[in-house]
C-alpha cells in the first residue's frame, strides 16, 4: 500500500515511516510542508496520505487545508490527519463531508502500533477512524445539551462512542465482551433514543452519529 507522509518534525516523520514500513506499508514519500505533500500526491499516486494538521509556515491548519484540496482533486486517496490536540471543529470538518476513507487521530495513538495501523487500513478500505478523545468531547457536550444522549445507559453510551469512532458491530462485541446480537440490540435502542435512521453501512452510521453529536 503506497503512503505519503507529511510531518514537519523530522524525527517523528522518520519514526512514522519506519513504523509503517515494518508493518507492510510502502512509504513512497515523506515530506515536511503542505506544498510538498500536494506535489508528492501528484507524482507518487498514493493510496493513503497521513498528514499533520499544523504545518509551516503558520503552523495553523495548512495540513488540513491540503487534505481538503487532495480530497477534491483525488477522491480515491484515503486521508488520515494527525494532531497533538483535540480539535472538534477539525474532526467534524474532515469527517462530516459525507465521504469515507478519512480519519482524525491524535499523535499519541501512534504508540499503539497495532491499533494505529489497523485504523489506517480501515480508512483505506473506505471506513472512518475518529480519535476516542474527540468522541469523548462530543459525547460530553451532547449529554449536557440533551436531546437523547442523557437518557442512554452507560453501556449504550459506550457503544455509541465506539460507533462514532467508526467501529463495526463485531469489533464492539469483542471490545465489551458481548455477542454481536446484543450489540445490534444496543445500537437499535440508541437509534430509537436519538431519532436516527437504522443503517447497516458502517460509514453512513458514523456520519449519522457525528451529525447528531455536532448539532
Amino acid at each position: 500500500m503506497r503512503v505519503v507522509i507529511a510531518e514537519d518534525e523530522a524525527l517523528l516523520r522518520q519514526g512514522l515511516a519506519l513504523v509503517l514500513e515494518q508493518d507492510g506499508f510502502e512509504v513512497v514519500s515523506a515530506v515536511g510542508t503542505a506544498p510538498e505533500l500536494e506535489t508528492a500526491v501528484e507524482t507518487q499516486h498514493p493510496a493513503l496520505v497521513i498528514t499533520d494538521i499544523r504545518m509551516p509556515p503558520t503552523h495553523t491548519d495548512e495540513g488540513l487545508a491540503a487534505a481538503r484540496r487532495i480530497r477534491q482533486s483525488h477522491p480515491e486517496v484515503a486521508i488520515v490527519v494527525l494532531s497533538q490536540h483535540v480539535q472538534r471543529r477539525y474532526a467534524l470538518e474532515l469527517v462530516g463531508n459525507g465521504q469515507g476513507s478519512v480519519g482524525y487521530l491524535l499523535k499519541q495513538r501512534i504508540a499503539d502500533v497495532r491499533t494505529f495501523t489497523q485504523d489506517l487500513r480501515r480508512v483505506v478500505r473506505g471506513g472512518t477512524a475518529l480519535d476516542p478523545d474527540v468522541v469523548e468531547i462530543l459525547l460530553s457536550r451532547a449529554q449536557v445539551l440533551g436531546g437523547g444522549v442523557e437518557r442512554l445507559t452507560p453501556r449504550q453510551r459506550e457503544v455509541l462512542g465506539y460507533m462514532a469512532e467508526g467501529r463495526s458491530n463485531s469489533w464492539i462485541a469483542s471490545a465489551i465482551g458481548f455477542s454481536e446480537k446484543a450489540v445490534v440490540q444496543h445500537t437499535s435502542r440508541i437509534y430509537d433514543a436519538l431519532g436516527l435512521p437504522v443503517d447497516a453501512d458502517d460509514h453512513r452510521r458514523v456520519l449519522a452519529v457525528l451529525r447528531y453529536l455536532a448539532d
